[in-house]
């Protein structure tokens, strides 16, 4: 932001109402654009689709937390859906405030980080050659993880071979978007039958 001439404040506003890293990026570079809502609605559709599975996978564990599910959607970022879906929350703990703490502080992290780059970002350079990889790196912890929990391991294998289908058919640079269509899909059409599995 610092780079294309805005003032400190505004990644602060940004990190407190967008919430989403990627789409954060891609703004700022659109707020320098000429208007087109249609361009943006698309763009951020595409960048943050994987929150589709997000919310998908967490229906259960946001069952029950009242008011509290409102900021738990709003504040679903990589890192508070990676902690909230694998944490083995004690019974004696309330599972909402667990996740709403969680990604409070998530929350609070980003605007800090945010708000100390606008006013520091110019003074400090570094070579982020190769930080890309911690995403990556991030979901296949996740995804062994979830591997790791379950007893069946339907729903991995259906996205592992839908993505892998998707990529023979597609090819490596436009497989992502037709392979998260159809695990979406593909999920929604098995899911009663895959719970079924999972209750026995």
């Amino acid at each position: 932001m610092n780079a294309l001439g805005f003032s400190f404040w505004y990644p602060m506003v940004m990190s407190l109402t967008i919430f989403a890293g990627s789409m954060e990026f891609v703004a700022a570079n659109m707020l320098l654009g000429s208007f087109n809502p249609f361009q943006a609605f698309t763009m951020a559709l595409m960048i943050n689709a994987r929150h589709l599975f997000y919310g998908i996978s967490m229906l259960d564990k946001y069952k029950g937390t009242g008011w509290k599910k409102f900021y738990l959607i709003f504040g679903m970022c990589d890192e508070s859906f990676s902690i909230n879906y694998s944490a083995d929350i004690p019974k004696d703990v309330d599972k909402g405030w667990f996740m709403f703490f969680v990604t409070a502080l998530n929350h609070v992290y980003w605007f800090t980080g945010a708000a100390m780059g606008g006013l520091f970002g110019s003074l400090l350079s570094f070579n982020t050659e190769g930080l890309e990889f911690v995403m990556t790196a991030m979901f296949v912890v996740i995804f062994m993880d979830g591997w790791l929990k379950e007893e069946k391991h339907i729903s991995s294998i259906l996205g592992l071979g839908i993505s892998a289908l998707c990529l023979i058919v597609f090819g490596a640079e436009n497989f992502i978007i037709p392979a998260m269509a159809a695990i979406i899909v593909m999920l929604t059409l098995v899911r009663k039958p895959i719970e079924r599995v999972r209750e026995k």
